[in-house]
């Protein structure tokens, strides 16, 4: 008997189902999936992977979780494939991981007000952990469904990030990612309201013995002064921001509730630049939000380069029932894929014209299983021969394949 979990969607996701194979293993045989809800697709293909695994797997108790389970519990429990249905909140607390309980437990995400700060879990085998330092959203972007899956922003106290940090470290990870919701709006409900910045400074001090630092994706017009300072003077915070930009006009940006323009996201990367001159930017863009014309997309297209942007996670626009971007006047469905199309073909580009400028340079590259590892950009790095996972290796980048550099 064993326990599988499978994860769609984030890197709180990944973390968060590290917890859950430790909580659920008195379960028995079973799979806990582990659901996003960003996109109507993500829950769509939740449920297709549902259907299967229990094809594959007939005496295997299926159970379903994550933010597609907290948003629609209903949808989960009527499929006849699925056994048990457990919240946001209750997937983190092994009281819920029994093999005897409710068929469905789903609490009010809204009514919580506290972040649990659940154990961090060691990666055995991984140099990378991810540290989840905030969840929930106080922002309404009018397509997100995700605060209705998360709940309202909420932080762990810095201290306790940092007693999982060293953990964390002790267990052997040599680069920590902190995550969350929206990790810009770190600290906002802790006594002092310390700031994202203040959390990386205290974990870099105190922690001299962590190889890396890296942030998950952050909203640029959140970024505090101690943020930006880290990133300009300690070498062991990583020099790459995924961005939450979404669109590259303003009228959308407005129409999305976005709290930033056109002009504040160049100007932000053009400042991190001159601060960190080896920086990489990714970020996150829709293509086909209700309303958006082709000239509108074509300044979506231009932020590739005018920010420098050299990786794109690009998400065809996707109507979520209850969000105000539903009931606005739609893009025709083939225009929406069209541009999801050119947006990522954009994306690949800029990724290659990247790499191209990596070639016969030295770059730190920490080691992972499979042969590969990471850059202090977190460009993809195949290794020219196996290497132990964990090793910190100063390596010429020799050429790439169009997606990950070739090492001497």
């Amino acid at each position: 008997m064993s326990i599988d979990v499978v994860t769609f969607g984030c890197r709180l996701n990944i973390a968060e189902s590290e917890v859950i194979r430790h909580a659920a293993s008195r379960l028995g045989d079973a799979v806990v999936v582990n659901t996003c809800a960003v996109t109507a697709e993500a829950v769509r293909q939740a449920r297709q992977n549902i259907r299967r695994i229990k094809r594959e797997r007939p005496d295997a108790r299926v159970v379903v979780t994550g933010c597609a389970a907290q948003i629609e519990p209903g949808t989960f429990a009527a499929m006849p494939e699925v056994d048990r249905v457990i919240g946001n909140t209750e997937k983190i607390d092994p009281q819920f991981w029994t093999a005897v309980g409710e068929r469905v437990s789903v609490g009010d995400i809204m009514a919580v007000r506290r972040h649990t700060g659940h154990p961090a879990n060691v990666i055995e085998g991984h140099t990378r952990a991810f540290l989840q330092v905030q969840n929930g959203c106080d922002h309404r972007c009018t397509f997100c469904i995700i605060p209705f899956g998360r709940g309202n922003s909420r932080s762990l106290p810095i201290d306790e990030a940092l007693a999982q940090a060293r953990r964390l470290v002790a267990h052997g990870h040599r680069e920590l990612v902190l995550t969350g919701v929206d990790i810009t709006s770190y600290g906002a409900d802790l006594a002092g309201e310390p700031r994202l910045g203040a959390l990386v400074k205290r974990i870099l001090k105190e922690m001299p013995e962590l190889a890396r630092l890296r942030l998950s994706s952050i909203d640029s017009v959140e970024a505090d002064g101690d943020l930006l300072d880290a990133l300009a003077n300690e070498p062991r915070l990583m020099p790459h921001l995924h961005l939450s930009l979404q669109s590259g006009d303003n009228l959308i940006l407005k129409r999305m509730k976005r709290r930033h323009t056109r002009e504040q996201t160049i100007a932000f990367c053009d400042s991190v630049r001159r601060l960190r001159p080896d920086v990489a930017f990714g970020a996150d863009i829709i293509a086909g939000f209700p309303t958006e014309s082709e000239d509108m997309f074509a300044r979506s297209l231009d932020l590739v380069e005018e920010c420098g942007l050299t990786q794109l996670h690009v998400f065809p626009f996707s109507a979520r029932p209850g969000t105000p971007a539903a009931r606005m006047p739609q893009v025709a469905r083939d225009i929406v894929k069209d541009r999801a199309r050119r947006l990522r073909e954009k994306g690949e580009a800029a990724l290659r014209a990247h790499l191209d400028g990596q070639i016969g340079h030295r770059r730190l590259v920490l080691t992972e299983r499979g042969g590969v590892g990471h850059t202090e950009q977190f460009a993809s790095v195949k290794l020219a021969a196996p290497v132990a996972p964990g090793a910190i290796l100063d390596l010429t980048m020799m050429g790439h394949d169009g997606r990950q550099l070739l090492a001497a």
